[in-house]
C-alpha cells in the first residue's frame, strides 16, 4: 500500500492550529483565510484516515493522533527549513583572511578547512602562520579571524581551548642532562620563550639558547636530534619528542588559552568560518579535528 504524502503546506497549517489552538489565529499567523486552512487541515486528516483536533465551537484541542503527529512535523518543518538554509549558503563568497599559530595551522586548521570549504566551495580562505601575539591588533586591516595563544584566562575574543605548556626533547636523547641546559625557541614576542626563559631562570637552572627560528618545524627538527630542549603544546605533541616533567629535573610551565578573534565588521563568510571553528576546536568533535594527542611515555 502506498504511504500518504505528508505535504508541508499541510504540516505547516496544522502546526499553526495546534499552537494556537484557533483555526482563526491559525490563518491570520498563515496569512491565509479560515476556510483555506479548514481545507488544509480536512486533506491532511484525509491522507492520514484519522482526525486531528476535537473541534467545538469554542475549543480547537488536540486528538491522540494528532498530539503524536506533532513533534514529527516539527521536525519536518526545521529540516526542511535547515536544508534550503543550506543550499542557499552553498553559493556564498568571499575571501577570509585568518592568523594562526606554526601548529594549529599545521595539525588543526586543515582537517577543519577542508570540512568547511566542502560545505561553502565558493568562499576563498587566506592563512597565515606564526607568532600570534600582535595578530589581534591587524584584525581589520590584515586578518577578519585571528586564532591566538595568551596566559590562561586572559585575551579577550572566544575561549577555544586551554593548552598545556611543556618540555620536550628529542626521544633516544637525554638532551635534559646537559649542563648548561641547551634550549631551541622562537623568536621574542612568543610566549612560550617567554615562560621557558622565566621558568629555568626561576628554578636556578643554568641554560643556554642553543637555536632560534620563527619555524616550528625546525625547532622541533633540532630537539628532535638531540641539540637542544623547547617548549611545544600538549594538544599538538610531536611524536618524534619526548615529554619531559619535574621528574627530568624541568621546571613546571604554565597553560595557555587558545582564543578566536573576530575583526569589528565580519563579512557573512567569515562569520560562518568563526562558528565553523569554534565548533571544531572548542568541543573537538571528531567530524572536524584530529583526536588531541596523548603524550609519549616518559623515558625511565
Amino acid at each position: 500500500m502506498t504511504m500518504p504524502v505528508l505535504d508541508p503546506d499541510l504540516l505547516k497549517a496544522f502546526v499553526a492550529v495546534a499552537d494556537n489552538r484557533s483555526f482563526t489565529r491559525a490563518a491570520a499567523l498563515l496569512n491565509r483565510t479560515q476556510s483555506a486552512v479548514s481545507m488544509q487541515i480536512k486533506r491532511l486528516e484525509e491522507r492520514l484516515e484519522t482526525d486531528l483536533f476535537h473541534r467545538s465551537t469554542t475549543h480547537v484541542d488536540l486528538t491522540a493522533a494528532g498530539e503524536r503527529l506533532l513533534g514529527y512535523a516539527r521536525r519536518i518543518l526545521v529540516l526542511g527549513e535547515e536544508a534550503v538554509g543550506r543550499l542557499r549558503e552553498h553559493r556564498i563568497e568571499g575571501r577570509v583572511r585568518i592568523g594562526v599559530m606554526d601548529d594549529y595551522g599545521t595539525h588543526i586548521l586543515p582537517s577543519l578547512l577542508a570540512r568547511f570549504l566542502g560545505l561553502y566551495p565558493r568562499i576563498e580562505v587566506e592563512m597565515e602562520t606564526g607568532l600570534t601575539a600582535g595578530m589581534p591588533a591587524r584584525l581589520g586591516e590584515a586578518f577578519d579571524l585571528v586564532v591566538a595563544m595568551h596566559p590562561a584566562g586572559n585575551g579577550g575574543g572566544t575561549l577555544l581551548r586551554r593548552e598545556q605548556a611543556v618540555w620536550a626533547a628529542g626521544a633516544a636523547h637525554a638532551t635534559e642532562d646537559l649542563d648548561p641546559l641547551p634550549v631551541a625557541l622562537y623568536p621574542q614576542g612568543c610566549l612560550f620563550r617567554k615562560w621557558a626563559m622565566e621558568a629555568l631562570d626561576a628554578a636556578g637552572r643554568p641554560w643556554r639558547l642553543a637555536f632560534v627560528s620563527h619555524s616550528l618545524a625546525a625547532v622541533e627538527a633540532v630537539a628532535a636530534q638531540g641539540l637542544a630542549v623547547t617548549v611545544v603544546k600538549a594538544g599538538t605533541f610531536p611524536a618524534s619528542l619526548r615529554a619531559l616533567s619535574e621528574r627530568e629535573g624541568m621546571p613546571a610551565l604554565p597553560a595557555a588559552d587558545i582564543r578566536l578573534h573576530r575583526a569589528p565588521e565580519l563579512s557573512r563568510a567569515a562569520a560562518l568560518l568563526a562558528d565553523h571553528l569554534v565548533a571544531g576546536i572548542a568541543r573537538d568533535e571528531e567530524t572536524d579535528v584530529p583526536p588531541r594527542r596523548s603524550l609519549p611515555a616518559r623515558r625511565e
